[in-house]
């Protein structure tokens, strides 16, 4: 689906998912298996296409772009354990 196309929810929902991806590749093959860096670059872009997207768009719910990468965040170093 066209980055454009997605609403800032389904955007964020988007980026959960990709990060889970990453996450679950990261902890079955190793965070240098090529699967892992490439659900990594994907997540990236993920990334850069929604703060693209929040340039040239009604802000979404501050709260709940807060709470999804409060989330992110706070899950991350669980990884690197």
């Amino acid at each position: 689906m066209s980055e454009y196309c997605m609403s800032p929810h389904e955007m964020i929902e988007e980026i959960k998912l990709k990060r889970e991806l990453m996450i679950k590749s990261a902890n079955t093959l190793g965070f240098t298996n090529e699967e892992t860096i490439k659900c990594s670059q994907e997540l990236d872009e993920l990334i850069n296409k929604y703060h693209r997207m929040m340039g040239q768009a009604p802000k979404p719910n501050k709260e709940e772009v807060k709470f999804a990468f409060k989330q992110m965040v706070m899950n991350y170093p669980k990884v690197l354990v």
